[in-house]
């Protein structure tokens, strides 16, 4: 998997307006922990406490997740969204400690939006809501 230095280059691909509508088209073909972390890392983008390092890093996780045709093209069944989850997991651990419960809290709630009400409560993943 890319490293997050060899991530930041996919930064251009972000585009807010795009996130939203890839995010929201695949939401359920994806799945919960594809959509939460792709969450936490947007909302976490929104901090002024972060290093422009740290958002650089977070945009070309997004920009990533964008792209259609990447290491493996998303509409492969089944397989598609694995590059795209483990370049999104990847920042989100280098970031861990920086993302703040808030953070979280605030892609909970879109969860519960998306996947029905106490869909934001489970921990989609035990590695990846540590803090």
């Amino acid at each position: 998997m890319k490293t997050p230095t060899d991530i930041e280059r996919y930064k251009d691909y972000y585009e807010e307006p795009k996130f939203w509508e890839k995010i929201k088209s695949v939401a359920h073909k994806a799945g919960i922990k594809l959509v939460y972390v792709a969450l936490v890392l947007y909302y976490a983008l929104q901090s002024p406490s972060l290093s422009a390092k740290d958002k650089a890093m977070i945009l070309g996780a997004l920009g990533y997740f964008i792209l259609p045709f990447d290491l493996i093209p998303d509409f492969i069944p089944g397989i598609g969204y694995t590059d795209d989850l483990a370049a999104l997991v990847l920042v989100f651990h280098k970031l861990v400690k920086s993302i703040t419960p808030e953070t979280k809290a605030k892609a909970k709630e879109k969860l519960n939006v998306w996947f029905g009400e106490g869909a934001g409560i489970v921990k989609p993943d035990p590695h990846i809501d540590e803090q």
